[in-house]
């Protein structure tokens, strides 16, 4: 792989932190008329169908079946799984606390890299970044004393196994057998991921409880929105797992966090208080400390 330019990489970063910190509040938008799983399945295969698209007609080289099998799998763990499964829980969880919870994904990484074979122990500073973040986490979703008000713990707990299997899908993904076409191998991963989903769709019965007339443009422009740019950052994300190192690719996780609260709070009219800020700050302190290792 060609070194990137410099642009290129300023480029992929700012879509990373600013597109993909604003999808939280257009999801919220999004969800409150249209069923999640739907919502999510068709922003995948539109997306998919870009990118996909975009590779196809860029590079010569064609999908093995085993290609297909692995991105498959990385789209089931981290579209499905991860995106899917938040978009579900921001039909009862603010859209900056989803966010917030979210930027774990770069905790679940660490331990996935401890207790896989022949991993590695991380050092106490990456120890104490760990307790610090589940703790926040903790705090955030049962905080002690009355009047703090609480996060749905259903809804939490959803994206708490959200961020765990998209920390999976991201660790599978450094090294199972992609295309060399970027473009092609993301695309391949929102196909699939979104077929999951609509699949899910299907089972919940949200294809027949959706009433497509009544659906404002509110919901239609989130949806466009998470599907267009959202996927944008999706692929940028995945160009820089390997375009630069984990390390900096995760730092999406404790810059998203601050823009979806605020987002959340400026233009969604959520709730913002002292409390959650210091929770957030915990969390975000937290995952700093692992990510600057």
């Amino acid at each position: 792989m060609s070194r990137p330019s410099r642009l290129a990489l300023i480029l992929a970063f700012a879509a990373m932190y600013l597109i993909w910190g604003s999808t939280y509040l257009a999801i919220g938008f999004g969800v409150a008329a249209i069923p999640p799983f739907l919502l999510a399945g068709i922003r995948f295969l539109v997306g998919g169908l870009m990118f996909f698209a975009w590779g196809w007609f860029t590079q010569a080289s064609r999908p093995t079946v085993r290609h297909w099998v692995t991105t498959a799998c990385i789209g089931t763990l981290m579209a499905a799984g991860g995106t899917g499964l938040v978009t579900w829980a921001l039909q009862t969880v603010q859209s900056g606390l989803g966010a917030l919870l979210v930027s774990v994904v770069p905790l679940w990484v660490v331990l996935i890299d401890w207790v896989k074979p022949s991993g590695r122990r991380p050092t106490g500073r990456v120890l104490l970044g760990l307790a610090l973040g589940f703790g926040g986490v903790a705090l955030l979703i049962r905080p002690p004393g009355a009047g703090l008000g609480q996060i749905d713990p259903v809804g939490a707990g959803t994206i708490f196994v959200a961020g765990l299997l998209w920390a999976s899908g991201s660790v599978y993904s450094r090294h199972a057998p992609q295309p060399a076409s970027q473009a092609q191998s993301s695309g391949m991963q929102m196909l699939g991921g979104g077929a999951v989903l609509l699949g899910f769709a299907a089972l919940t019965g949200e294809f027949r409880h959706v009433d497509w007339a009544s659906v404002p443009t509110r919901a239609w422009a989130a949806w466009a929105y998470t599907a267009v740019f959202g996927s944008i950052a999706y692929g940028c994300y995945l160009w820089l797992l390997k375009a630069s190192t984990p390390a900096k690719a995760t730092t999406y996780a404790y810059v998203n966090p601050v823009i979806a609260l605020l987002l959340g709070y400026l233009v969604g009219n959520e709730v913002l208080t002292l409390w959650t800020m210091g929770c957030s700050t915990i969390v975000v302190m937290s995952v700093l400390l692992v990510v600057s290792r």
